[in-house]
């Protein structure tokens, strides 16, 4: 019996990958990370969309952690399991609680994250909640989801930031570089990018030892 944890990155996938935790990456690809869930079979106890997220409320900053009550699109709406939101916050009872926007593209302009946040209320948003929860409604099983703010709502993504995630979830390197070549004044937004998603990647960490086997998840 398992917890299936969603990511976007491989390194992500990596550390939630653990005792009692199944790990599959999308890599921004929602299609194939579809492919990928459909193709599972097991025990699966429930899923989790877990990882970085961008923030959306001005009110949180890198490193905060968001715990959903419900995943949103601009149509669909899943609430989460009540009992495993519950574990989560009494492990983690610094964690904000709130809607979590699953979306297809990177919100990476600080408007259209304010925008977000005004017209829906969710707290931050990922490119992987939606497609997990899409999972767990099919397979009838408890869903939950937690992210780290790694970029903030005023924070705009530089460009190869865009550019920088592999169908595998793992870095583009080459991407990157090149689009640094094209616009190297964009050297100092992508150092505080990284330096926000490793402050994120350290909390990250940080809640996975307090939330213990299957992240909180194995025997709800």
């Amino acid at each position: 019996m398992t917890v299936l944890a969603v990511t976007g990155l491989a390194k992500e996938a990596e550390m939630v990958g653990v005792a009692g935790v199944v790990a599959i990456a999308g890599g921004g690809d929602g299609d194939g990370l579809a492919a990928k869930l459909d193709a599972l079979h097991g025990d699966i106890r429930g899923v989790i969309s877990i990882g970085l997220g961008g923030g959306l409320s001005p009110h949180l900053k890198v490193g905060d952690v968001v715990i959903a009550d419900r995943i949103i699109t601009g149509l669909e709406t899943w609430d989460c399991h009540e009992g495993w939101r519950v574990r989560l916050m009494s492990r983690l009872p610094a964690a904000h609680q709130g809607q979590i926007f699953g979306s297809d593209i990177i919100i990476h302009e600080a408007a259209t994250k304010t925008g977000l946040h005004d017209t829906t209320g969710a707290l931050a948003v990922d490119m992987e909640s939606q497609v997990a929860a899409r999972f767990a409604a099919k397979r009838n099983l408890p869903l939950a989801a937690f992210r780290v703010i790694s970029d903030d709502a005023a924070h705009v993504l530089p460009p190869a930031a865009l550019v920088a995630m592999k169908p595998d979830g793992g870095i583009a390197i080459g991407r990157v570089l090149g689009s640094l070549l094209r616009r190297p004044t964009q050297i100092p937004a992508l150092i505080r990018t990284a330096r926000g998603s490793n402050k994120a990647f350290a909390e990250l960490l940080r809640c996975l030892d307090l939330c213990g086997v299957g992240i909180a998840g194995l025997d709800l």
